[in-house]
């Protein structure tokens, strides 16, 4: 704190004092049995001036080392440090009151973290239990199929297509904090990669009688298999689910000096200028969403561009209405790795 600003807090004090000055002044002027002239007066005004200034310095710098406790290098404190450098009492008073809300904070945040642990535990727990009956339906579905007409069949299986990918949806999202201790980086075929993704998705391409092509040599890119088909097949469920039938999807891989991308296109109905710099953000819908007989979430596309910027890849998107979407997926160069392999 600077002195000037001290000062204005110490108002109160400071008026105390000229009023009491003044008041003294004013009694040994009128007083009968003294003689005093201004320049006597005037010289003990100043004298008392000179007097209150050192006291107040005095106090200044004291209360300066507190201050320097409470707010070390201008920085916001840390909230595992505890205050230890009081001396007077009313310093004293203000470290045991703030000591005590640390120790209470950090008791409460220690049980939050427990129960978000043991809530992120369950929910890992649930979803590995989910599906094994998810997958026991599968293929009592399968073995229902000529039993059934096409429409029930694909139905239901879409059905069952859709609480795979909400239950996969669920486990990334707890996954996200944890990410840092449950990934593997290694080298992948991104040919190999989509067409994988794609055979998940091909009751919906048959459906709605979708055009699927994939352009470009393979490329191989430094990634984490498991979340990159995650992230991939977010993309090419939106990709499908806004995309009429008869419409066509296009993957593009190409490469060039800064590293390699992923290109999804889709013949679909295109994004609204409004929309279209916050489809990444969490639980955003759009108007797409809103107006599209399928349900929307607004975590898929999120999950997919928190995921890309953990990998240290790049999502973008371009979008023009009535026309189609493409979105861009970018690996860079780990120039490291590359001087490894020359």
């Amino acid at each position: 704190m600077a002195f000037l600003k001290y000062l204005r807090d110490q108002w109160l004090f400071i008026s105390g004092w000229l009023s009491f000055m003044g008041l003294t002044s004013l009694i040994l002027w009128l007083s009968p049995s003294l003689h005093l002239s201004f320049s006597s007066i005037g010289y003990l005004l100043l004298l008392g001036l000179l007097l209150l200034l050192a006291v107040l310095a005095i106090d200044f710098f004291l209360k300066k080392r507190w201050w320097k406790a409470l707010d070390p290098n201008g920085q916001p404190p840390m909230l595992d440090q505890y205050l230890k450098n009081a001396s007077r009492s009313d310093e004293k008073l203000v470290q045991e009151y703030v000591n005590g809300l640390l120790i209470e904070h950090n008791k409460v945040m220690e049980q939050v973290i427990d129960n978000q642990e043991g809530y992120k535990d369950y929910l890992n727990s649930w979803v590995h239990e989910i599906k094994v009956p998810l997958a026991a339906l599968h293929l009592l579905l399968d073995s229902f199929e000529d039993d059934i007409s096409d429409e029930a069949y694909y139905q239901t299986e879409n059905e069952l297509v859709k609480i795979d990918e909400h239950v996969d949806q669920v486990l990334y999202y707890s996954r996200l904090d944890s990410f840092s201790r449950d990934y593997l980086i290694q080298e992948y075929s991104l040919k190999k990669l989509v067409q994988s993704v794609v055979k998940t998705q091909a009751n919906y391409f048959i459906q709605k009688n979708l055009r699927f092509s994939l352009l470009g040599e393979d490329q191989r890119v430094l990634t984490d298999g498991k979340w990159l088909e995650f992230i991939f097949k977010q993309l090419l469920s939106n990709a499908v689910k806004y995309t009429p039938a008869g419409g066509e999807i296009t993957v593009q891989l190409s490469k060039n000096k800064e590293g390699v991308l992923l290109s999804l296109t889709d013949s679909g109905i295109g994004i609204p200028k409004k929309d279209i710099h916050r489809i990444f953000d969490k639980g955003f819908t759009g108007e797409n969403g809103r107006l599209s007989e399928q349900h929307a979430t607004g975590l898929g596309l999120y999950l997919a561009k928190s995921l890309s910027d953990k990998l240290g890849h790049q999502l973008a998107v371009e979008s023009e209405v009535g026309k189609g979407t493409t979105l861009q997926l970018f690996f860079p160069v780990i120039s490291y790795y590359q001087e490894a392999r020359g």
